[in-house]
């Protein structure tokens, strides 16, 4: 049983001002795009905004184990960036599967031997779908090797399905 009383011993410490600091690492390491979707408090933007924009490697690391500081001062801060951060990963999952599976499509589309069967299927998918063009294309690939239209068969499937 452990008893909840006793102080952190220094390795735990250290332990959670190194996961603090792997957050604050990718925090910085977003996309501009995904950053600005960040909510954090003002002055834990703008930190790293700092540390963003910092390009020599010892003053990055300076910056960013100053941020990590911040952010340890903050366990609400803390915890609002873990839960920012792990429901940017479930869209990228999310999405990878997607993209995944229109390839899959695009794979079958372009084998002979199972085109019919994913041209039934892509039509109960996406009934609004061109299947001509899809079908055009897919022989093209089928009797040329056409990589153009193979690339142009994902794009059309990208357009339609998402």
């Amino acid at each position: 049983m452990i008893d909840d009383s006793l102080p952190l011993s220094r390795t735990k410490k250290k332990q959670q001002a190194q996961q603090i600091a792997e957050l604050a690492g990718q925090l910085c390491s977003l996309s501009d795009n995904r950053f600005e979707r960040i909510d954090l408090p003002a002055h834990i933007i703008a930190e790293a905004q700092v540390v963003r924009q910092t390009g020599g490697r010892g003053s990055h690391k300076r910056q960013l184990k100053y941020l990590a500081g911040l952010l340890r001062e903050d366990p609400d801060a803390v915890e609002t960036l873990k839960t920012q951060l792990e429901g940017m990963d479930q869209v990228d999952r999310s999405d990878k599967k997607h993209f995944h599976a229109l390839e899959r499509m695009r794979d079958r589309l372009c084998d002979l031997g199972q085109f019919d069967q994913a041209c039934v299927e892509l039509q109960d998918q996406a009934p609004h779908l061109d299947i001509n063009t899809i079908r055009r294309l897919a022989q093209s690939v089928h009797q040329h090797a056409d990589r153009r239209a193979y690339r142009e068969i994902f794009k059309r499937l990208r357009e339609e399905m998402d």
